[in-house]
C-alpha cells in the first residue's frame, strides 16, 4: 500500500501552517506525503499589501525556501478544478494532482462582482499583482488627483492611510456604509478618526456605492464622486472551485465544515482560512491571519490524528485583538474578548505601530518553530486563542 497523499491548495497563511505542520508531525515516521500547491512560488504577504500598493519594497520571501526541510514538497501549478469523485485536483496545462486527504487553503479575493464597474474600473488588493499595479497607477497621479477608496474596513482604512502618507499631494476619499473601525471602543475609534483627519483623508460613512465609472463612482442616490484611481476594499468572496466540486458550501462561497474543520458534505477534505465557514457557537469567523492560521495548525493536528486512528477533536478560536495601521508611524490596536467585541484597553500611536509590526512579523519564526516542533507538542501563533490538543 502506497503512502498516504495529503495536498494543501493554497501557499498563504493558514495553507503553510497547515503543511508545515503536518509534515512536522508526520516527519520521520513514514507512510505520508505532504505536497504543497501554490500558482506562484513567492509568498504573497497579504498583512503588508496596503503597503506594496504604494510602492514599499516588501522581502522576497519564497514558498520552496519556508518549506525546506519540513518534509512537505512544493509543486506549482494554476488550479482549474477539483474532481471529488476521482480524488484529484486539475492543474492548467499539467497532470492531475491525485489526493488521500485535501487540505483547502485558496482564500478569497475582493467582491467586484456586486457592483458593476468595479472589476473593470477598480484595484485591488488581493495579491502582489493587483498590490503592484495599484502602486503603478498611484506613481503616474499628478498633485491634486483623486483616489477614492470604496470600503470603510480594516482594509480600506489601511490602504487609505497608507496612500495619503505616502502621496501627500493625492485627495484620499474613503466611502463606506459604516464609520472607520466603527467595531472598536469610542477612544480607539477616535484615534482612527483622527489620524485619518490628520492625513488629510475625506472621511464619507453612511453611503454605498453603486456603479464604478472609468472617471468616478456612483453612489445610492445619483450623486457621483470623482476619482482618479479606485481601490475597492468591500467585500470577500471564494473562488468557484468547491461549488462546482459538489461541496457544501455558504451564500458567499466558503466551504461549510464541521467542528474538527471537515467538509460537512466530503470528510476526506478540509477547508482553512478565508475560504472556510467555521461556526463557532452563534456565529462564523471571519476571515483574518488571526484566525486562519490556527485553522491551518488545527486542520493538520486533525489529519494527524484520523492517521493514528483517533477521532479529531473541535476546533475552538477566541480573537484576541484587532490591529490597524495608520501609516508607518501610527496605529490602533483595540484589544478584543473572545467573541470580536472591544475591550476597554487599546493601544494607540507609535507603540500600537510597533506593535502591529511584531504582529505582522510573526508567522515567520512560527512557521520556524513548526518545522522545528517535536511530534508531541502543538505551538499556536500570536494573535488568538485556540484550544492546544495533546496528540
Amino acid at each position: 500500500m502506497g503512502a498516504h497523499r495529503v495536498v494543501v491548495l493554497g501557499a498563504g497563511y493558514a495553507g503553510l501552517a497547515a503543511a508545515t505542520q503536518l509534515a512536522g508531525r508526520v516527519k520521520g515516521r513514514g507512510g505520508v506525503e505532504v505536497t504543497m500547491v501554490d500558482a506562484a512560488e513567492r509568498f504573497t504577504e497579504r498583512l503588508r499589501l496596503h503597503m506594496s500598493g504604494t510602492g514599499q519594497e516588501l522581502a522576497e520571501l519564497s514558498v520552496p525556501a519556508l518549506l525546506d526541510g519540513t518534509g512537505a514538497h512544493f509543486r506549482r501549478g494554476w488550479v482549474t478544478a477539483l474532481d471529488t469523485d476521482a480524488k484529484a485536483v486539475r492543474i492548467e496545462g499539467d497532470d492531475p494532482i491525485p489526493y488521500d486527504t485535501l487540505v483547502y487553503a485558496l482564500g478569497s479575493v475582493t467582491d467586484t462582482a456586486s457592483v458593476p464597474g468595479a472589476a473593470d474600473h477598480a484595484h485591488t488588493l488581493d495579491g502582489a499583482r493587483g498590490a503592484a499595479e495599484l502602486a503603478g497607477r498611484l506613481g503616474r497621479l499628478g498633485a491634486g488627483a483623486t483616489v477614492v477608496v470604496a470600503g470603510s474596513g480594516l482594509t480600506g482604512v489601511e490602504a487609505a492611510a497608507e496612500i495619503a502618507e505616502r502621496y501627500p499631494a493625492t485627495e484620499v476619499v474613503l466611502l463606506g456604509r459604516a464609520e472607520p473601525c466603527a467595531e472598536m471602543n469610542r477612544r480607539a475609534a477616535a484615534h482612527v478618526r483622527a489620524a485619518l483627519d490628520r492625513l488629510g483623508v475625506r472621511v464619507r460613512a453612511g453611503v454605498e456605492v453603486t456603479k464604478v465609472l472609468p472617471g468616478a463612482v456612483e453612489l445610492a442616490g445619483g450623486e457621483t464622486v470623482p476619482a482618479d484611481a479606485v481601490l475597492w476594499a468591500s467585500g470577500t468572496r471564494v473562488a468557484p472551485l468547491p461549488a462546482a466540486a459538489g461541496l457544501d458550501v455558504d451564500e458567499r462561497g466558503r466551504i461549510v465544515t464541521d467542528p474538527a474543520l471537515r467538509s460537512v458534505s466530503h470528510p476526506d477534505v478540509y477547508a482553512v482560512g478565508d475560504a472556510a465557514a467555521v461556526r463557532q457557537g452563534d456565529r462564523v469567523l471571519h476571515g483574518t491571519c488571526q484566525s486562519g492560521m490556527p485553522t491551518g495548525v488545527h486542520a493538520a493536528l486533525s489529519i494527524d490524528r484520523a492517521l493514528r486512528g483517533l477521532e479529531p477533536r473541535p476546533f475552538r478560536f477566541g480573537y484576541y485583538h484587532c490591529p490597524v495601521s495608520l501609516g508607518r508611524a501610527d496605529a490602533v490596536v483595540q484589544f478584543t474578548r473572545p467573541d470580536g467585541r472591544p475591550r476597554r484597553l487599546a493601544l494607540t500611536g507609535r507603540l500600537a505601530a510597533r506593535y502591529k509590526e511584531t504582529v505582522t512579523a510573526s508567522p515567520w519564526p512560527t512557521y520556524a518553530r513548526m518545522t522545528r516542533m517535536p511530534a508531541s507538542g502543538a505551538w499556536w501563533p500570536r494573535g488568538g486563542r485556540s484550544t492546544r490538543p495533546r496528540g
